[in-house]
């Protein structure tokens, strides 16, 4: 019999910095699946749209939340964003400290700042544990193209993050690697914990046709619209769907908010292609599912470089929690998530992309077929129900150590 007190007692504080909570759907995840096994839950993050209380209580889960930094655009203007989101991530740590008391500091990267906070509070006795959302190294790599002055601080703070870690948790086995192979951490306290979605959550419903704007067809993206999303490429795509293969049938939305959103808005209104796009911009979940449960098929463009190559794209296993068959650019770990639920583009070839849709448009039998091959994986292997058990492992050798 499950023991849903097992962690009764032990205080936890959980604390992220690129994203609002409960927004940040892992976080949340996590914050839940912990405070089912007893555990009392403090967050700190920022603020940020639909959350802007700096203090609130829910489902028992205690956040406290500071102003959002200005998102950087440059290698100066991370350390300004990383300075100011640290400077309040200390304070409000302190604050839990003395109001809320706690045994665990959780750390969800980006940055990989947030160990000095750890260090600080390994003087009264608290543990580490690092959840790496994102490999920052790469990230910055992929946002600037140089390995500068800055790119070696990220190495540098990684490695001082895994070096003071208790125990680290990672998205997929291409970040355990490096957990292992460049933080140096033994294998045995690293435990892969994916960003698999909750199947309550997630419901199948009935389509909405009006959101296909009088197509037939509705080819679906959901999440960031950043550089390395590559929302370019599909957009060069739905150009040669309509103008060299005279489709008119093919209508594209793609939900969520980024530095990118206005550019290639811009772009869509450039090349003519606005008839043929909806930009909602970050929406609530009940529109969110109504879009992919309308959509015929979905994507995802990401540009191909080592942050997106090693990793996990929770917008896939949404799209098979949903049974959509998916295209996406042939990346590692895109791959393994999605397996036959997907085709898979020669990466940054739009023109592939392209015939990659309109193969799966003009295939309903073979699109049934992929979205039951997809949702079959992630019911059986991949939803957060499989993938919290690594967590609470992850939090039993930490209680133990």
């Amino acid at each position: 019999m499950e023991n849903t007190k097992e962690f009764a007692g032990k205080k936890i504080l959980m604390i992220v910095e690129n994203l609002s909570v409960p927004f940040d759907r892992r976080v949340w995840m996590e914050a839940k699946a912990l405070k089912d096994k007893g555990a009392a839950i403090t967050i700190v993050c920022p603020v940020g749209k639909g959350y802007k209380k700096k203090y609130e209580v829910i489902d028992g889960i205690y956040i406290y939340r500071h102003n959002q930094p200005i998102e950087a655009s440059s290698g100066f203007g991370y350390l300004l964003e990383y300075s100011t989101a640290l400077f309040w991530e200390f304070i409000l740590s302190f604050k839990c400290f003395i109001c809320r008391g706690f045994d665990v500091i959780h750390a969800c990267n980006p940055p990989d700042l947030i160990f000095l906070i750890g260090l600080f509070f390994k003087i009264f006795g608290k543990k580490f544990l690092f959840d790496h959302h994102d490999i920052s190294p790469e990230l910055y790599l992929a946002k600037f193209e140089k390995q500068d002055f800055f790119y070696k601080c990220m190495l540098f703070f990684e490695k001082l993050t895994f070096k003071l870690a208790d125990v680290s948790i990672a998205t997929n086995e291409s970040y355990k690697e490096i957990a292992v192979k460049r933080g140096k951490m033994k294998p045995d306290r690293v435990f892969v914990v994916r960003t698999g979605p909750d199947l309550r959550r997630l419901k199948i419903m009935t389509p909405e046709n009006e959101l296909k704007c009088g197509k037939k067809y509705l080819i679906g993206y959901v999440g960031v619209i950043g550089k390395q999303e590559g929302l370019k490429y599909l957009v060069d795509s739905c150009i040669y769907i309509v103008k060299e293969k005279n489709r008119e049938d093919i209508h594209f939305i793609c939900v969520g908010g980024g530095t990118e959103l206005n550019n290639i808005k811009e772009y869509v209104k450039e090349k003519g292609m606005e008839k043929f796009f909806t930009f909602p911009g970050r929406v609530s979940d009940k529109f969110l599912f109504k879009a992919l449960n309308t959509a015929d098929v979905c994507v995802n463009p990401d540009v191909f470089n080592e942050m997106n190559n090693k990793s996990t794209m929770i917008k896939i296993m949404e799209y098979m929690a949903l049974k959509k068959p998916i295209v996406q650019f042939d990346l590692k770990e895109g791959r393994f998530s999605a397996q036959g639920a997907s085709l898979y583009a020669e990466p940054g070839n739009y023109i592939d992309l392209a015939k990659k849709i309109l193969e799966l448009i003009d295939d309903p039998e073979k699109r049934k077929i992929m979205g039951e091959i997809g949702y079959k994986r992630v019911k059986e292997k991949l939803s957060w129900k499989h993938q919290k058990e690594n967590l609470y492992d992850a939090y039993r050798l930490l209680f133990t150590k």
